[in-house]
């Protein structure tokens, strides 16, 4: 019970911003939990950009091998540090040293797909919408998590993106907030190439928040059915218990 409750403290670490915020528009992840392509290629990109800071310490490797890697291409390709097949996906990073250099020890990211019920499009929007922001310690900011403290690591594939603030009036106040993103500096990828790749990320974590999502919506189906067809049998039963009754 004790690490339950430590899990999903980490993981409710970059929503609880949030909650005293208002509503932000989320962009639809439209993930494919059965591509078993863009999980692999989303656990790429968690390896090569995310795992500097952030773990999946309660899903192991060898549990890739489900999305169609074998062993050997899992070590040679996202087990960078070396280890066992078996290892959990940890990092070197102490939480000490991380609390010194970040403030807070960054969450580790197994169950953070769960925490809303809408977390792959939170996640998806979330990584397409850093911007700018020389106020901010890391330089940059986020309309969907706003004063975030991580710095924007896809930047080098995403661009830079700048804010393009309007007018809102609230009563005799005026503020000035977010309207729109404008890509200002192009990155390695165009933007239909980064969105492709975000989704690819987003749709292994949301694997990794629960590997068996598909497998107990299948079971899910015939434990409806068999309850179906049960209930027929029981009302058969009962009108032939109670037929001299009635």
């Amino acid at each position: 019970m004790k690490k339950l409750i430590a899990i999903l403290s980490l993981a409710l670490l970059p929503l609880s911003a949030m909650a005293g915020g208002g509503e932000v528009h989320l962009d639809e992840a439209n993930i494919d939990l059965a591509n078993h392509a863009a999980i692999q290629r989303g656990a790429k990109t968690f390896v090569n950009y995310c795992m500097g800071c952030h773990s999946a310490q309660y899903f192991r490797y060898s549990k890739l091998t489900e999305v169609g890697l074998t062993e050997q291409e899992i070590k040679d390709n996202l087990m960078l540090g070396g280890g066992k097949i078996r290892d959990q996906m940890t990092i070197a990073m102490s939480p000490a040293d991380a609390a010194e250099w970040f403030g807070a020890p960054p969450p580790d990211l197994t169950l953070i797909a769960r925490v809303k019920h809408d977390g792959a499009d939170w996640l998806y929007s979330y990584l397409r919408s850093f911007y700018v922001d020389d106020s901010r310690p890391m330089g940059v900011n986020n309309t969907v998590f706003p004063n975030v403290g991580m710095p924007h690591v896809l930047a080098d594939l995403q661009g830079v993106q700048k804010a393009v603030y309007k007018e809102v009036k609230h009563g005799d106040k005026t503020e000035h907030v977010v309207d729109h993103l404008e890509l200002v500096e192009p990155g390695s990828m165009t933007p239909a190439e980064y969105d492709a790749t975000v989704r690819d990320l987003v749709t292994f974590l949301v694997h990794v928040s629960e590997p068996m999502k598909l497998e107990r919506q299948r079971l899910g189906i015939w434990v409806l059915l068999f309850l179906g067809v049960l209930f027929v049998l029981a009302y058969l039963l009962k009108k032939e218990y109670w037929k001299d009754i009635h």
